[in-house]
């Protein structure tokens, strides 16, 4: 049975406070809760964090709803043990500031925690998201002003959607192109 909208809204909002604890950036409206707003710029969430988790090809869609639900816990329990008031109109994780979701992530991620791996899987595709827009092709990434491309500085492509570098890295050809090599650059 799928999710109802209340559900599905409390999964988004739980994974995009996870994914902008991962990769902080910019409130994205005032009164934005999800996002805490702890770095200038975009972070994971306006990279595409929720889309690339929700991208069939990760493997961990049919997870998202105990990812969240799971996070949920983990936070109600940190607020309890550190005697923290949570606003119930949030979901628990989202209710957290940024110092305290970064504690609590800091906890499952540690080597001892014995959920990390799930922990660090999702902490991965966070990062993904920001550092390649795994979930998208690079030219429209760029295109749209992506932000973690942008920050990392990746250059647009030419016209025909393909990239050219006319200076080598490290300053001088590596081998020579094979003589058989196609016009595209492909062996032949």
């Amino acid at each position: 049975m799928p999710p109802s909208s209340a559900e599905q809204q409390v999964r988004t909002t739980t994974l995009e406070a996870f994914a902008d604890t991962i990769v902080p950036g910019e409130k994205r409206f005032d009164g934005d809760r999800a996002v805490a707003g702890a770095a200038p710029g975009g972070g994971a969430v306006a990279a595409g964090a929720i889309e690339l988790l929700e991208w069939d090809a990760t493997g961990v869609t049919e997870g998202l709803d105990d990812y969240a639900r799971l996070l949920n816990d983990h936070a109600r329990s940190y607020a309890e043990e550190h005697d923290l008031a949570v606003d119930e109109s949030v979901p628990p994780f989202v209710a957290l500031s940024f110092e305290h979701r970064t504690a609590l992530v800091g906890r499952l991620v540690s080597p001892a925690h014995p959920e990390k791996e799930f922990w660090v899987l999702l902490t991965l595709f966070s990062n993904m998201a920001f550092d390649s827009a795994a979930h998208l092709h690079t030219a429209d990434a760029i295109a749209s002003g992506h932000p973690g491309l942008a920050a990392m500085g990746v250059t647009a492509p030419g016209p025909d959607r393909l990239w050219r570098f006319p200076a080598f890295s490290y300053g001088r050809p590596l081998a020579r192109t094979h003589p058989d090599t196609t016009p595209s650059g492909s062996p032949a």
